[in-house]
């Protein structure tokens, strides 16, 4: 059975984002002390980076935006709190019952933290400021 393409693209852009990692992390043998940065599962990375390209366009120059993003995102909020703030940013604007956890003041207090701290790391990143504000 011969993998398919897409199955290929996803193969290699996981070591794409692996080895993304290894050298932002300094571990590439160059003797520097490795940058501050809280440790994210590559599977969080990996989502962040293909939703960031959804967003944003899926030409190729993205995989690095959007990886940069996240690299940046990583060096200033630990794990957890992203997962925690990205879904409520996410689901902010889920209407009826379901979306009211959503809604109430701490989650738009952690909404807010999320996009300003997004929004910062895409113009780093020099993704555009008009896909920036979706």
């Amino acid at each position: 059975m011969i993998p398919s393409c897409r199955a290929l693209t996803v193969v290699a852009f996981l070591s794409l984002i692996s080895s993304l990692s290894i050298a932002a992390t300094g571990g590439g043998g160059s003797g520097a002390a490795p940058a501050k940065t809280h440790d994210y599962p590559t599977e969080g990375r990996v989502e962040y980076v293909l939703g960031c390209m959804e967003d944003n366009g899926r030409e190729f120059a993205n995989v690095y935006k959007c990886s940069c993003a996240i690299d940046r995102i990583a060096k200033v909020l630990p794990y957890d709190d992203f997962v925690e703030q990205s879904t409520f940013s996410k689901y902010a604007t889920l209407g009826g019952e379901g979306g009211a956890e959503f809604r109430v003041d701490r989650a738009k207090a952690q909404t807010k933290k999320f996009r300003e701290l997004q929004k910062d790391a895409f113009r780093a990143c020099g993704i555009q400021a008009a896909a920036a504000a979706k």
